[in-house]
C-alpha cells in the first residue's frame, strides 16, 4: 500500500481558516503587532488544530529574538537546580520559549566556555544558579550583553536576585517545636562559611537566645552523628528537640539517636531543612522539614526573565522568598 502524505501546514492555511489577513495571523501568532485578545486565541487554536507549527527562525528573525534562555549552574548533581529549573521553564514554556541548562561543575573555564556558547546561540537571557547564596560569580556575566537574572545566588546590586528565606525558614522550624512545647532546643548545622548556615543559625540565637547552642560542622549524615555524641556526653540539660540545618544532617541526628535507644518523636523531636524528598520521607521516622519552595523560586525567576524579554522594567535587588513546613512524624 502506498503511504499517504500529508503537505505540510502554512502560515497561509491559518489565515484562510481563521478569515484574516496573513499579517494578522503571523502578529498573532507570534505575540506582537496590534491583534485584540479574541482573535489571538482564536488564531493560535486553529493553528493547533490544522498542525501548523511557526519556523522557529522565521520567528527569531521576525522578532529579532532567539527564544532561547540558558540556565547556568554550578549545581553537579542538580538537587537545587533541577526543582528551579522545572519552574522556569513552566513559566516559559507557553511563551514559545526554551531554556538550555549548562552545568560548570565550579570549573571557571567551562564556565567561560558555555557563556560563549550561549552569546553564539544569541540567547535572550542568563539565569544563573548556585549551591549556596554566596557563590564566586562568573567574571563574564558582569559585562554579559543579555539580561542577568541570579537564582539561589546574589548577584551586583544592580542584578535582580531570588533566594529562599532562611530566616523565615527557622523560624517556621522553631515556631513548629515551640508549638509542640519543645523548650530545649539546639541547632546542628553545616559550615560556618556557608551564608545560609550563618544567617539560619542567628535566627535560631534570636529566638532562644545569643547564647543557645549552635552546632557548625558538615552538610553530611556523617556530622549529624557526630554532633548526636557530642552533645550527649557532655554534662549540661538533654535537649528535647534539634533544628538540623539540612535534611542529611537530620538523618545522621536520628540514626544516632536511635543507636542511643532514645525515642524520635517521643523524647527528642527532630526537624530538618531542605525537604529533599529522597532523604527527607526515607528517614526512619519521615522527616518533618523546611521546603524552601525552589520550583516556585524558579517559576518567579523565568518570570522576571519573561517581562526583561519584553522590555518591562524590573527594579534590581534581592527577593526573599518564603519557606513552608513539611510537618511528617520526626515532630
Amino acid at each position: 500500500m502506498t503511504p499517504v502524505f500529508h503537505r505540510k501546514r502554512t502560515l497561509r492555511d491559518v489565515a484562510k481558516a481563521a478569515g484574516v489577513s496573513l499579517s494578522t495571523a503571523s502578529n498573532a501568532l507570534n505575540d506582537c503587532g496590534r491583534v485584540n485578545a479574541e482573535t489571538k486565541v482564536r488564531v493560535q487554536k486553529i493553528a493547533m488544530d490544522i498542525g501548523f507549527f511557526p519556523n522557529a527562525l522565521a520567528r527569531s528573525l521576525l522578532s529579532r529574538r532567539s527564544f532561547t534562555i540558558g540556565m547556568l549552574t554550578n549545581d553537579t548533581y542538580g538537587r537545587l537546580t533541577l526543582p528551579m529549573a522545572a519552574g522556569v521553564s513552566e513559566a516559559l514554556v507557553d511563551h514559545g520559549i526554551s531554556v538550555f541548562l549548562c552545568a560548570t561543575n565550579n570549573d571557571p573555564r567551562l564556565a567561560t566556555l558555555h557563556l560563549k556558547a550561549l552569546l553564539e546561540r544569541q540567547v535572550d537571557g542568563i539565569i544563573f544558579t548556585a549551591t549556596r547564596l554566596d557563590t564566586a560569580l562568573p567574571a563574564e556575566l558582569s559585562t554579559f550583553p543579555v539580561p542577568v537574572v541570579y537564582a539561589f545566588a546574589e548577584g551586583p546590586p544592580s542584578s535582580r536576585s531570588f533566594v529562599p528565606d532562611d530566616a523565615h525558614g527557622a523560624s517556621l522550624a522553631l515556631g513548629h517545636l515551640r508549638n509542640s512545647g519543645r523548650s530545649k532546643i539546639i541547632h546542628i548545622t553545616g559550615p560556618r562559611d556557608y551564608q545560609a548556615a550563618r544567617i539560619r543559625a542567628a535566627e535560631y540565637q534570636r529566638q532562644c537566645g545569643s547564647g543557645s547552642d549552635v552546632l557548625f560542622g558538615e552538610w553530611s549524615e556523617e556530622w549529624g552523628h557526630e554532633a548526636v555524641r557530642k552533645v550527649m556526653s557532655r554534662n549540661g540539660v538533654t535537649p528535647d528537640a534539634i533544628f538540623c540545618g539540612s535534611d542529611e544532617i537530620a538523618r545522621g541526628v536520628i540514626d544516632a539517636l536511635r543507636d542511643l535507644e532514645i525515642s524520635v518523636p517521643d523524647e527528642i523531636a527532630v526537624v530538618g531543612f531542605d525537604n529533599w524528598e529522597v532523604v527527607s520521607k526515607q528517614t526512619r521516622p519521615p522527616l518533618t522539614t523546611v521546603d524552601m519552595q525552589l520550583k516556585e523560586l524558579g517559576h518567579q525567576v523565568g518570570m522576571a526573565m519573561l517581562a526583561i524579554s519584553h522590555g518591562d522594567p524590573i527594579a534590581p535587588g534581592i527577593v526573599k522568598l518564603p519557606c513552608r513546613l513539611v510537618r511528617r512524624h520526626s515532630s
